[in-house]
């Protein structure tokens, strides 16, 4: 028995059929919308006035506060108990719980 799986897409606005996805965002708030190429045309018209006054930016990260990714890396737990033991062998002041100061952990990588 042979099947046939057939995926449509269908504009959200007038219900005729969608030539595919628009995504956008306002204030933090990400949008995506199925339209035809006529409503796809009528939403790129509305947005044009401020698409062409408005600055691009990156897109942000995942609630990382835009941390590089060597910094937004977990350290593990065996390299934070020796960055601890080798900050208080070296008379640098450091916590035993938490987060260990940035400028620890780039004195001990120096030193190794």
């Amino acid at each position: 028995m042979a099947r046939q799986i057939v995926e449509s897409f269908i504009d959200d606005i007038d219900g005729s059929g969608a030539e595919g996805t628009s995504r956008f965002a306002l204030d933090g708030t990400h949008y995506e919308i199925d339209l035809s190429g006529a409503n796809r045309d009528k939403l790129e018209k509305a947005l044009a006035p401020f698409i062409t006054k408005a600055r691009a930016v990156k897109a942000e990260r995942d609630g990382r506060g835009g941390r590089g990714a060597g910094a937004a890396r977990a350290m593990s737990r065996e390299k934070s108990s020796e960055i601890r033991q080798w900050a208080k062998a070296n008379g640098l002041p450091v916590s035993e719980r938490g987060r260990i100061a940035s400028t620890v952990v780039e004195n001990y990588e120096a030193a190794h």
